[in-house]
């Protein structure tokens, strides 16, 4: 393991000490926003992760070696270099790393590292159409198998978030809402799904992720976060958008891995960088609510 997987001293000391943190992806670094903004971003976000005394993880193949806690210099790296850095979601760990290569890692990808609490901004799940093209993302495949709790915006609202919530029923993953019944859609607060249970505290979603682990049940759990109302985007409007990018993803036959980037560069261009900027803010909001998560996780275990 130690060829090819590396934790920061931070990290490592953090884990230890039983001191709360909140792991990040990485594709949203390379394949989610242009440069500079991706990189100004990411450490945004580290940094709103030690504002709440929590430590920060972000996670990335870095020449090789999955790296669980990046430097700002790994940051940097990933940011300039884009869409040119594989996008790493489990299938590719062991090619990207042996032949020592650089990979932004998806949810899967990242959950594969294993730390306790990590934040994203959606997670993927069933492309529309997917009952005949079986483009599942292997996120929801992650979600079954391996112990990290999840707090995103919900499913991206490029997705068919029906089957995706039917697709993580079958696979045993419970869904929480946090504060909220609905399922949240990325950029809208609402999708018009339920979720499986609503929860109004860190605390008792802390709990549920601890009584998880201490049953020894294999896989993780689901926390969605509405976007903050005054980021929030119109239905309308952001349905007319994404089915336009679809539409056009479909003429160009763009599939696979490259789908998901593509659509939302093309929404934030015709949204005029207004889902960008949502994308942001509800980034910082995931992370925000993953770093109460993870400090009451640690409580929790020290009254134990």
């Amino acid at each position: 393991m130690k060829k090819y997987f590396y934790v920061s001293p931070e990290v490592s000391r953090a884990i230890q000490q039983n001191k709360p943190v909140v792991a990040l992806e990485s594709t949203i670094i390379s394949h989610g926003m242009p440069y500079p903004q991706n990189v100004e971003t990411a450490l945004q976000v580290e940094q709103i992760i030690r504002n709440a005394n929590c430590v920060p993880a972000t996670v990335a193949i870095i020449n090789g070696v999955l790296t669980v806690g990046c430097d700002e210099r790994a940051i940097e790296l990933l940011g300039k270099q884009g869409p040119a850095v594989i996008k790493a979601s489990r299938r590719d760990l062991p090619i990207v790393t042996s032949a020592s290569l650089n990979g932004a890692t998806t949810v899967a990808g990242t959950m594969y590292a294993g730390v306790d609490v990590f934040a994203t901004g959606g997670i993927g799940g069933a492309h529309r159409g997917s009952e005949k093209t079986m483009d599942i993302s292997a996120d929801l495949d992650e979600l079954q198998q391996t112990d990290v709790a999840v707090v995103c915006a919900g499913a991206k609202s490029i997705l068919d978030i029906g089957l995706t919530l039917e697709c993580l029923e079958t696979r045993g993953v419970p869904v929480i809402g946090y504060k909220t019944e609905d399922m949240p859609a990325f950029y809208t607060q609402k999708s018009g799904y339920k979720v499986d249970y609503r929860m109004d505290s860190a605390r008792e979603i802390a709990s549920a992720i601890l009584a998880r682990k201490q049953l020894q049940m294999t896989g993780g759990m689901l926390i969605v976060n509405p976007i903050p109302a005054e980021y929030a985007l119109d239905k309308q409007y952001i349905d007319a958008n994404i089915d336009e990018a679809i539409r056009e993803a479909d003429t160009l036959g763009i599939g696979g891995k490259q789908l998901t980037p593509f659509l939302l560069d093309k929404i934030q261009k015709l949204t005029a960088g207004q889902s960008l900027e949502s994308n942001i803010q509800l980034v910082f909001n995931n992370v925000r609510l993953a770093c109460e998560i993870a400090a009451e996780l640690c409580l929790l275990r020290n009254e134990q």
